[in-house]
């Protein structure tokens, strides 16, 4: 196993974010899902300056983008978007595409179970014809009830992997898994080889080590099952804005350009925009807690 992290959690130049994980021992970025943002061809040399490599992409499946949606038009862009999040990792030689396939924050169906569900398959197999053909692995994310009605638990990305081909696997994420899973760690074990990526941050999205979980037990169960990919930092930071604040400078003050859908994307789960000094004490957390493990 190696340390990897998500980019989307910070609007930042993505050489900032690839020199801090290079500073604190992780070994790959897991980039933001934007493919219109990034020339890959200068995301490689800055990857290569940095000695990291890409570990993947997880799709920002925000605004319209959902392969649930009654509107055929609206699915098959969704469709061509996440095609797209695949060619660029391709591109950037990544491993693998964590893929959430309803809008996140939607928690009301466009239609029936049984349509959803084919639709939903419908769409993936046609993600699934590009990403086999790019050697790029295919990972079915479920979030938490509160950011999606879809898929929540590992059993459920499972039927849903199992529907599209043998070959495509799943995602896991610590701070979902602590809300949804009877038995968090047979969760990773009923997932066994088909896990292809595992997220973390605690079970209050704080840093790894801020939270209640056991990481020791954590990564002792992933090596159980022989898991050797990424541990994704995917912290969330919840803002504190009454007297108790332990982190009076977290919120930045001087923010870069974001888009207002991934900055409404960040307000949703509950953050904001944080102080880069904030940002790299939690990235610096995760790192002294997870590596000692792996």
């Amino acid at each position: 196993m190696h340390l990897s992290m998500h980019n989307w959690m910070r609007s930042e130049p993505l050489e900032v974010t690839l020199a801090r994980l290079k500073r604190c021992g992780y070994g790959s970025i897991e980039i933001k899902g934007e493919p219109d943002q990034y020339d890959t061809s200068e995301v490689r040399d800055l990857l290569k300056k940095y000695e990291l490599k890409c570990w993947g992409a997880v799709t920002l499946t925000l605004g319209d983008r959902n392969l649930c949606a009654k509107d055929e038009a609206q699915r098959a862009a969704t469709v061509q978007y996440m095609k797209d999040v695949v060619t660029m990792v391709k591109e950037l030689d990544g491993h693998e595409v964590t893929i959430v396939p309803a809008t996140v924050g939607k928690v009301e169906p466009d239609a029936t179970p049984d349509e959803e569900w084919q639709w939903a398959v419908d769409g993936l197999k046609e993600v699934h014809e590009v990403a086999s053909a790019g050697g790029v692995q295919m990972a079915i994310e479920g979030l938490n009830r509160f950011e999606t009605y879809f898929v929540n638990r590992g059993d459920q990305a499972l039927a849903l992997a199992d529907a599209v081909a043998p070959d495509v696997g799943i995602c896991l994420d610590a701070f979902h898994m602590n809300i949804e899973e009877i038995d968090f760690y047979q969760a990773i074990r009923d997932a066994g080889d088909r896990l292809v990526d595992f997220h973390v941050a605690d079970n209050n999205r704080m840093a790894c080590g801020m939270g209640a979980l056991d990481w020791a037990k954590i990564v002792g169960t992933l090596q159980d099952v022989g898991y050797d990919g990424a541990l994704t930092v995917e912290f969330v930071a919840p803002v504190d804005r009454t007297p108790a604040n332990k982190f009076p400078d977290a919120i930045e003050t001087n923010p870069v350009d974001i888009s207002p859908e991934e900055l409404q994307f960040i307000i949703d789960h509950g953050s904001s925009l944080l102080s880069e000094e904030f940002y790299d004490m939690l990235v610096e957390k995760c790192a002294t807690t997870l590596l000692p493990l792996i």
